[in-house]
């Protein structure tokens, strides 16, 4: 087995795991000989990108772990009110998506903030108050890892489904993604719909609200909920809104009235996984360094030196807790790895 390199693999959560070897291919010449030194490796593959979405549960990881850091944004437009969008994969989603607004281009502002690279967004199809990055895909360049061919991906080939895509189901560890192409609009509709958003936008007459101030308030409803990676470790939220049928919902709604809920186009309930979390007593919750964020409870936190294990140990409390009180499954949104670089199922 080589000796550890002395990269650690970018995460969120603070935890210090370290890669076995590491390759940062930063255009796509480098992409392909990256792949065909992971096809020739005993080592398996891992694709990393700001890790804001991986919970790492040992120090070290026995994977050839790959950085992409292709980088650029170039704009064609179609025509004045129109225009596609390519940005690299390796490019800082929130610098992205302010970038468009101050191009004039609208359509991603609702997903401000949204910590991660570009290449992470199609493939957990990040949302956001009532928008999800597949609303505005064009189509995604990625390469095939064994064979090192670029494939194009349409929207109606990505299966996008709410945190879902095809490269989490047939496509999963099947292709590294090098750019994402978005179609935006000078004119796009504003999506304000969320009460969150209504309260942050009061002040300004309706006739006066931008893109660019969605965005705005976007900023400052998230940075009033969740915790700032840089200062507290932590990977947004941990676990999906559980999707029911409306005879769980209604049971849940005969024992609590005002039951945050979202109804779906096939007749099920969206609930809000924080909702039922901080109702199951578990705001707050500290187990050592490692708990549940005291303001918002869909939010696990390392509060300075807790393991991957111990994190993950209190993400299962937190899952099992739920299900006592409320038989309802919580599903984690933050992928989970082992040393040998394998998904872990909570």
């Amino acid at each position: 087995m080589p000796p550890l390199s002395d990269q650690l693999i970018a995460n969120t959560f603070s935890l210090g795991c370290r890669a076995r070897a590491m390759l940062r291919p930063a255009n796509g010449k480098l992409m392909v000989e990256s792949l065909a030194i992971a096809s020739d490796s005993l080592l398996p593959s891992l694709i990393v990108g700001a890790g804001s979405n991986l919970l790492l549960l040992d120090d070290s990881v026995d994977a050839l772990v790959i950085v992409p850091e292709i980088s650029g944004v170039s704009i064609e437009p179609f025509d004045e009110n129109e225009a596609l969008v390519v940005v690299g994969a390796g490019e800082s989603w929130h610098q992205f998506v302010m970038q468009t607004l101050d191009s004039g281009w609208q359509g991603l502002e609702n997903l401000a903030l949204i910590p991660g690279n570009v290449g992470a967004a199609p493939i957990q199809n990040i949302g956001a108050y009532g928008v999800e990055v597949a609303d505005r895909i064009a189509h995604v360049d990625a390469y095939e890892i064994t064979s090192g061919e670029l494939h194009r991906f349409l929207p109606e080939q990505l299966q996008f489904g709410y945190r879902d895509s095809f490269f989490k189901r047939e496509g999963k560890g099947r292709f590294l993604i090098s750019s994402v192409a978005f179609r935006l609009s000078r004119n796009a509709p504003l999506n304000t719909g969320y009460e969150a958003l209504r309260q942050a936008l009061a002040a300004t007459p309706e006739h006066l609200i931008t893109a660019k101030c969605v965005a705005e308030a976007v900023i400052a409803v998230r940075q009033s909920k969740l915790p700032d990676p840089a200062k507290l470790g932590n990977a947004g939220s941990f676990f999906k809104n559980p999707i029911v049928s409306p005879e769980v919902f209604e049971s849940l709604r005969s024992q609590y009235e005002k039951v945050p809920h979202y109804p779906q186009s096939d007749g099920r309930i969206k609930l809000a996984a924080g909702w039922l979390i901080e109702r199951a007593g578990l705001k707050g919750m500290r187990r050592g360094d490692a708990g549940v964020h005291e303001l918002q409870a869909l939010v696990i936190v390392n509060y300075g030196k807790a393991s991957g294990q111990q994190l993950f140990d209190v993400a299962r409390e937190v899952r099992d807790t739920v299900w006592q009180k409320f038989s309802i499954a919580l599903e984690p949104e933050v992928r989970i790895l082992n040393r040998r670089a394998e998904d872990v199922v909570l």
